[in-house]
Parts: structure tokens; C-alpha cells; sequence
């Protein structure tokens, strides 16, 4: 497996966790078992050869509290997502199979599979004043990170989808996450996964109740960030499409 720096900001909440993961990994064990010596999940994680042909894999979940586990990092931190947010992760689990009950497995998902795959895959955590929020929503780069960035300390963001956090391990700047507002304090995971548990429903996930934010902008999580200039990239903060330019700003500034 691929060599973590969990001295990032990002991984702050993981960190315990999954360094001790990792080290049983690193000795030999093979992924399963080592999450499994945390007992910490309300699963069971199994090889994937355990997963039947033919069976779904959210399915097999549901029916046996077995995760079937591949080796690598994908996997590594749906594990640790599995035990930091068991609540969370077993209401996902809940509606993808009811989800899969009510529709079957079709080629293309419909809206409310597709919103707990982003989520389950993509998802970022934040409680944020209101002015950070609306600039996010707004994607008014340059009020979000710049003018509101006195703000910042009040915020808290957590990441949770755990193929945002295997991408993080070799950070871009274009790494993007789909971030969905908290109403609980993102600083205590108990409290934070018990909301997100109650939270959650196909429809209100069908609606893409998200937020882009690329996530080496915040503040104190990049060092280039410091420069205001790092947000006039516009490859990676773009504008709205709907978006024009604003009287009084200046060429190259972030919108």
C-alpha cells in the first residue's frame, strides 16, 4: 500500500485510526483482517472473493454485514469510514438496498442511487457561518476564501467520502469534493455521525443537496493558499456558468 502522510490537516480526524491500520498492513496482515482487529465497525470486513457472482455489492452488505474488502487504498478508507461514521455508513447502506429493492440493478443509476454513490464516494462534511456557505453555493471564490477568510476558524469541514480521501493522498490542486452542510459541530465525529445517520434520505440525496468546493483552497490546509492569487486559477475555481464579470474587480481576480 501507497505511504500516507498523516501529517496533513486533512487527515487530522483519521489519523489515530488509520496509522494503526496501516501499520498492520505494513506487517503483513492482509486489509480485512487488520480492519477487522479495530473492531470498531458494525460490519464484518471479508476478501472480495467472498462477494458472490451476480450479487450486488451494497446488497451482500445488507444481507450479511459483510464488506467485501480489495486490497489497496480505496478500500483502506472505506474501512476507516465504516468505523469512524458507522451510523452513517449503515443508513447508506440501508437505502442503497432499498434502492436496489425498488428498482434493480439498471445501467444507469437513477437519481437517488447516484446521489448516495457521490455521497458515499465524494462526500465533505462542513458546518460554516452563513456568509461561507452562501459564497460556496455562489462559488464566489474570491469572497469565500479571501474576503471571508477571517471566517475560517469558525468553520469546520471533514471529509468522508473515501474515494475523496484516496485521491488526498497525492493531493491536486483540481481535487474537488461535494461537500454537504452540517448542522451538528463537524468537531465531534460521535455527534456529527448520529446527525448525518438522521439526516439522510434518498430523496433529499436525489436532489444533490452538494456543494463544490476544491479542497486545497481552505484555508490552512495547502500552503500555496496563502497567496490570493493561488484562486484565479480558473481551471480549478470556476466561475458559475450564468457568471459575468463584476464592475470594480480586477482582471485575474477569483469571482
Amino acid at each position: 500500500m501507497v505511504a500516507i502522510d498523516w501529517a496533513v490537516p486533512w487527515l487530522a480526524p483519521w489519523r489515530e485510526l488509520g496509522r494503526a491500520v496501516a501499520q498492520r498492513v505494513a506487517a503483513g496482515e492482509a486489509l480485512p483482517q487488520a480492519l477487522n482487529q479495530a473492531a470498531l465497525a458494525p460490519v464484518r470486513f471479508v476478501p472480495q472473493s467472498d462477494l458472490p457472482s451476480g450479487v450486488a455489492y451494497e446488497q451482500y452488505i445488507f444481507d450479511t454485514g459483510c464488506v467485501p474488502t480489495r486490497d489497496g487504498l480505496h478500500d483502506f478508507f472505506n474501512g476507516l469510514c465504516w468505523m469512524q461514521f458507522p451510523l452513517t455508513k449503515k443508513r447508506l447502506n440501508q437505502l442503497q438496498a432499498a434502492q436496489i429493492a425498488h428498482s434493480g440493478i439498471q445501467p444507469v443509476r437513477g437519481p437517488a442511487r447516484d446521489g448516495l454513490t457521490v455521497f458515499d464516494e465524494n462526500a465533505a462534511f462542513l458546518q460554516a457561518p452563513d456568509p461561507l456557505w452562501d459564497a460556496l453555493v455562489a462559488k464566489d471564490w474570491y469572497r469565500l476564501f479571501v474576503t471571508l477568510r477571517p471566517l475560517w476558524p469558525q468553520a469546520h469541514l471533514v471529509l468522508f467520502g473515501h474515494a475523496l480521501l484516496e485521491k488526498l493522498v497525492s493531493p491536486r490542486k483540481a481535487i474537488t469534493a461535494h461537500v454537504y452542510r452540517a448542522q451538528a459541530a463537524s468537531n465531534s465525529i460521535a455527534n456529527l455521525d448520529a446527525w448525518m445517520a438522521a439526516d439522510l434520505s434518498a430523496e433529499k440525496l436525489a436532489s444533490k443537496p452538494f456543494a463544490h468546493l476544491p479542497v486545497l483552497g481552505v484555508p490552512g490546509w495547502w500552503g500555496g493558499n496563502e497567496d490570493a492569487a493561488f484562486y484565479a486559477d480558473a481551471t480549478v475555481f470556476r466561475r458559475p456558468k450564468a457568471a459575468t464579470a463584476e464592475p470594480g474587480r480586477r482582471l485575474g481576480e477569483c469571482p
